[in-house]
């Protein structure tokens, strides 16, 4: 099989979801393959696997942490992606590398940054209070110079600001001068949508 006929068969997997649970074996070995594009597509697919099949891919995780060291910035993001999501599904899983994943806040490239304010989202979601000492963290990417990355950073303040609002609080002033100064459209209005969702306006 050709690598654009793999990419194809797992594009064709990415849809049929009966089928996930029994391709979590032959997804994994495709970790293996050597090809950035198929690699990154199998990190993906794990991901999303793993937010319904969170132990079925406990085994496979160590391998998939192996990636956050990649020199190819793609792999470093669909592996701190597929974190986040497997996270969501069952934060023990992933606990032993979730601090592991505050140093893509830094990342060289911004989609790497983008892809951890993300995971860091979808782990928030019913994990909020593991986040309760880390907003500074989301606040300075706030400031990004990159544009996606600033337009996402509102998104995790809106997650931990209806779960926990005493969290996001501190930063309410912040965010709203952001939404009546940022110069990018999308900025603006997640801030307001981080505000709203702590119940003020």
């Amino acid at each position: 099989m050709t690598e654009s006929e793999l990419y194809k068969e797992l594009g064709i997997l990415t849809k049929d979801k009966d089928k996930w649970k029994e391709s979590i074996p032959c997804v994994s070995s495709f970790l293996a393959y050597d090809s950035v594009r198929i690699q990154a597509k199998a990190l993906w697919l794990l991901g999303e696997m793993g937010l319904i099949y969170s132990l079925s891919v406990q085994d496979v995780i160590p391998v998939i942490v192996s990636f956050l060291d990649s020199p190819e910035p793609l792999l470093r993001e669909r592996a701190v992606n597929a974190l986040g999501r497997i996270g969501r599904g069952s934060y023990p899983v992933i606990k032993p590398y979730w601090k592991e994943l505050f140093r893509f806040a830094s990342d060289k490239a911004p989609k790497v940054r983008l892809a951890f304010i993300w995971a860091s989202e979808n782990i928030a979601t019913n994990m909020p209070d593991i986040y309760e000492d880390h907003i500074p963290v989301f606040e300075k990417l706030l400031h990004d110079v990159d544009d996606k990355v600033r337009m996402e950073s509102p998104e995790i303040f809106r997650v931990l600001g209806k779960r926990r609002p005493e969290f996001v609080r501190p930063y309410v002033e912040q965010l709203r001068q952001i939404s009546e100064t940022d110069e990018n459209h999308v900025v603006r209005i997640h801030c307001l949508g981080a505000i709203k969702a702590m119940g003020l306006n």
